[in-house]
C-alpha cells in the first residue's frame, strides 16, 4: 500500500455521506418503488455507457457461465432495490438502513455454505451481537406497529438478496474491470426492473421535474460516486478501515432523515442500531484476520 494520500480520507467521508443519501432520495420520491429502482439503474448504465465503450472488448472473455452468473446477480440486485425501497415505505430510514447494513454478516454466512469458509469464536460473537441488535430494532418496531415490522422484514430480505448478488458476481468480477462488470450488471438489472414495472402496471411517467432529479441523483451520488470513492481510496487505505467507515452509513442516513424528513429516532432504534454496528465492527475486524481483504473488498463494491 502506498503512502497515505490525505485526500483519500476526505474521499471516504464524502463517500459515506453520498451513500447515506440513498434512503433519503427514496423517501422524498413519490414514484412507485419499482420505478425508482428502474430509473436508478437505467441512468447509472446510461452515464457509464461512454466509458464502457473503451472497455467493450472485455466482454469477449465472458463464458456462458459468466453470463449466467452475471444475469443471476443482476436479478438479485434488481429485487434487492425493490425490497429495500419498499421497506422504506413502511419503516424508518434508521431501521431500514441499519438492517441492510447486516450485509457483511449475510455475506460471510453465504461464504461458509458456498465456499467452506470457517469462523472464529470472536467472529461468531460479533455475529450474535449484531443479530441481537437487529432483533431489538424489529421488536421495537413491532410494538409500534405491524407495518413498521413488515418494513424491517423487507429490509432483511433485501439484505440477503444483495448478498446473493455479491456471491454470484464475485467470481466474474475477478476477470473484468469494474467498469465492464458494473455496466453489464446495471444494464441487466435495469432490464429486469423494466419488465417488473410493466408487469406491475406501474407508470414510467410523466413525473414532475423534482422526481427526475431524485432519479438522477440516486444514480450519480450513492451508485456511481459513493462507492467509486471507496474503491479509489483502496490504493492508500486498508479495506478494513473503509469497511468500518461504511458502517457509519446508517448513522449518516439517520441524521439526514432527522433534519430532512423530520424522522424521530426511538430508544430501541438507537440502542439496537448501536448494538448492530458494534457486532458488525467486531465481525469485520475478526474477518480481516481470517478471510483476508479480498472478500471484504467485495462488500464495498455493493451498489445499494
Amino acid at each position: 500500500m502506498q503512502p497515505v494520500n490525505r485526500n483519500a480520507y476526505l474521499a471516504i467521508v464524502l463517500g459515506v455521506l453520498t451513500v447515506s443519501l440513498s434512503a433519503i432520495f427514496v423517501k422524498l420520491s413519490h414514484a412507485e418503488t419499482g420505478v425508482i429502482a428502474f430509473y436508478r439503474m437505467f441512468f447509472s448504465s446510461l452515464i457509464m455507457a461512454p466509458v464502457f465503450f473503451f472497455y467493450r472488448r472485455e466482454t469477449f472473455s465472458l463464458s456462458r457461465r459468466d453470463w449466467l452468473y452475471t444475469i443471476i446477480a443482476g436479478i438479485f440486485l434488481a429485487f434487492h432495490f425493490i425490497l429495500w425501497f419498499e421497506s422504506l415505505q413502511y419503516t424508518s430510514v434508521a431501521s431500514s438502513t441499519v438492517l441492510v447494513t447486516l450485509q457483511p454478516l449475510f455475506a460471510f454466512v453465504g461464504a461458509y455454505f458456498f465456499f467452506g469458509e470457517r469462523f472464529t469464536a470472536k467472529a461468531i460473537t460479533g455475529a450474535v451481537i449484531a443479530i441481537a441488535g437487529s432483533v431489538l430494532i424489529s421488536w421495537g418496531d413491532f410494538k409500534v406497529s405491524g407495518v413498521a415490522f413488515w418494513g424491517d422484514v423487507l429490509a432483511l430480505v433485501a439484505c440477503a438478496f444483495v448478498t446473493a448478488y455479491l456471491l454470484f458476481g464475485q467470481n466474474v468480477r475477478k476477470r473484468l474491470s469494474i467498469v465492464t462488470y458494473t455496466f453489464i450488471l446495471y444494464t441487466i438489472s435495469a432490464l429486469i426492473l423494466f419488465f417488473y414495472v410493466i408487469i406491475k402496471g406501474e407508470s414510467f411517467g410523466p413525473y414532475p421535474s423534482e422526481e427526475w432529479i431524485y432519479f438522477i441523483l440516486l444514480a450519480i451520488l450513492p451508485t456511481l460516486l459513493g462507492h467509486s470513492l471507496f474503491n479509489w481510496s483502496l490504493k492508500w487505505i486498508s479495506t478494513t478501515f473503509i469497511s468500518m467507515a461504511i458502517l457509519f452509513e446508517p448513522v449518516g442516513a439517520t441524521i439526514l432523515a432527522y433534519f430532512i424528513l423530520d424522522e424521530k429516532v426511538r430508544v430501541t432504534q438507537a440502542v439496537g442500531g448501536s448494538i448492530v454496528l458494534l457486532g458488525l465492527a467486531l465481525f469485520i475486524l475478526e474477518g480481516k484476520k481470517v478471510w483476508g481483504s479480498a472478500f471484504i473488498s467485495q462488500l464495498m463494491k455493493r451498489k445499494r
